[in-house]
């Protein structure tokens, strides 16, 4: 390629005074070269009053038109639309310079080789500016993280300050970008982040690039697998995506957003900074409408903006959204079943198949369910139990084998057992049960006198019964049986007859004498 002459840095230093041999001897040129400038600006007339304004290449061409300038003798493509077809998935430069050379051939047009093509694709993209979104498909991967710099919200009763943490998505080709303000960066703000980012987005990318941040990503070796985060790996499973997040300490892994984020921190931090917020949702509608503007504000060196982009080129490929929005959780790990078969969260319990009794589970909650898994099988399912209850049970029949020993207690099934061991021990049940007000508050002490029969034989408990029915207690319970056991007493003592209680004949009234005043 011709080296062109840098004509208007030489009229500028003529007109400052310096000769020809002082301008070549100081910026390098040849004498002949600052000759043909002097007399090309002499032959048409202009000095350096005429040109301060104009780009050098504007110089040059007035003073040499046409020099430099030649017609390629190959057949040119649509270059425009060559770099619209590289955005798309799976396009490369090498089918596209196969469909050229099929569409020069049937014209019967000279066609340029492989490395001209290219060649000439790369200083388009540099010309225009466009070389920025050059290896970014529409569509393919967002890039995510948290910003450094924050913002506050003040308390307007205490005036408390608390710190609020942006999160900032971009999208690589169009560099669209998102942005949400969270009170923290725990696992559960990180996923809600992302779930109202598809959301804004209209749809979700196969490809997501974080950080190597706790909330996201365990452990990222030089060599092996990356080991992700449980909840975060399935919320980008549930949006048809793969986590893949950058190396660690190679922030050019997603220079997008990192350059979305000093972005973020002119447009919404700085911009805002004259405003005080009270409310998370009064500072969320205000950063959602600087983010409008941000991806509204039109490229330098590209035309259109981030916004006309994205609707015109990459929304129509996003994919679609499920049909449920992704519910956030948290995971519980290494949780033993009990020999009840039930494993214990937040002081209540829920049921596990019994064929996992004593295995260790792992316990996923959201808002209102409870799953259980063993590895990656989901085995149970539960709503959660109110916030406060203590000591209560889910149990799924279906987790529970087969047989009635298996069944929930009732009434009638205490009943049965104590029919089994015999009658007096079926009155000391009948009579808890009738000394409470609710049938259900019966059912633990009435148990508990039946256990006693896996400590002491089941003749031994009916006479413990009947040895109590004796006493002066009405309803005997399992605080009156176990003494009489432990002590043997139902082996020693005689068993009397249960006491009967004299039939009531009226009540004692004085004669009329006493009142009369007879009696003395």
């Amino acid at each position: 390629m011709v080296r062109k002459i840098r004509a208007k840095l030489v009229l500028q230093l003529r007109a400052e005074g310096l000769s020809g041999r002082a301008i070549a001897a100081s910026q390098g040129m040849s004498r002949k070269s600052v000759r043909a400038v002097f007399e090309a600006a002499d032959g048409v007339g202009i000095g350096w009053d005429d040109v301060a304004e104009l780009d050098d290449e504007q110089v040059y061409a007035w003073l040499f038109p046409g020099r430099g300038e030649h017609e390629s003798v190959f057949a040119q493509p649509d270059w425009e639309q060559v770099h619209r077809e590289m955005a798309r998935v799976g396009v490369t430069l090498k089918l596209l310079h196969g469909e050229y050379l099929d569409a020069t051939a049937a014209a019967g047009d000279p066609a340029m080789g492989y490395d001209r093509f290219c060649r000439t694709y790369q200083r388009h993209v540099l010309v225009t500016g466009a070389a920025s979104r050059v290896g970014h498909k529409a569509g393919q991967s967002v890039e995510v993280d948290w910003s450094g710099p924050t913002m506050e919200l003040i308390n307007a009763v205490t005036g408390e300050v608390s710190k609020v943490f942006l999160f900032v998505g971009c999208l690589p080709f169009s560099r669209y970008a998102f942005c949400f303000p969270a009170l923290d960066m725990r696992q559960e703000s990180w996923l809600r982040a992302h779930v109202t980012m598809f959301e804004a987005f209209g749809g979700s990318v196969p490809r997501i690039v974080p950080d190597n941040l706790k909330t996201g990503v365990v452990k990222h070796p030089r060599e092996g697998e990356i080991v992700l985060n449980d909840a975060y790996r399935e919320m980008a499973g549930h949006y048809s995506a793969a986590v893949l997040p950058g190396r660690v300490r190679k922030p050019k892994d997603k220079a997008s957003v990192e350059n979305t984020v000093a972005h973020v921190a002119t447009w919404v931090i700085a911009g805002l900074r004259e405003k005080q917020f009270t409310t998370l949702p009064e500072l969320t509608a205000a950063i959602s409408a600087r983010m409008e503007a941000y991806n509204a504000e039109p490229f330098q060196k590209r035309p259109g903006s981030r916004i006309s982009v994205f609707d015109a080129e990459e929304r129509p490929l996003l994919t679609p959204l499920p049909a449920v929005t992704y519910e956030i959780s948290r995971w519980l790990y290494g949780r033993r079943v009990a020999r009840n078969g039930h494993v214990s969260f937040a002081r209540n319990f829920y049921s596990v198949p019994f064929a996992h009794i004593g295995a260790a589970v792992d316990l996923r909650i959201t808002a209102r369910t409870l799953e259980i898994y063993h590895g990656h099988q989901r085995l149970s399912s539960h709503l959660l139990l109110p916030e406060g209850s203590v000591n209560e049970y889910r149990t799924n029949d279906a987790d529970l084998p087969a047989g009635d020993r298996y069944q929930a207690w009732d009434a009638a099934r205490v009943r049965a057992w104590a029919e089994r061991i015999g009658p007096a021990t079926v009155i000391v049940t009948r009579r808890i049960f009738e000394s409470v007000p609710i049938q259900e508050q019966g059912l633990d002490p009435a148990l508990a006198v039946l256990r006693l029969s896996r400590r002491f034989s089941a003749e031994r408990v009916e006479a413990a019964c009947a040895l109590a029915l004796t006493g002066r207690i009405s309803s005997p319970r399992y605080a009156h049986l176990q003494p009489i056991l432990a002590t043997g007493q139902d082996k020693t003592a005689g068993l009397r007859p249960p006491r009967e209680e004299p039939a009531e004949q009226g009540g004692f009234v004085r004669g009329a004498d006493y009142y009369g005043g007879g009696a003395r």
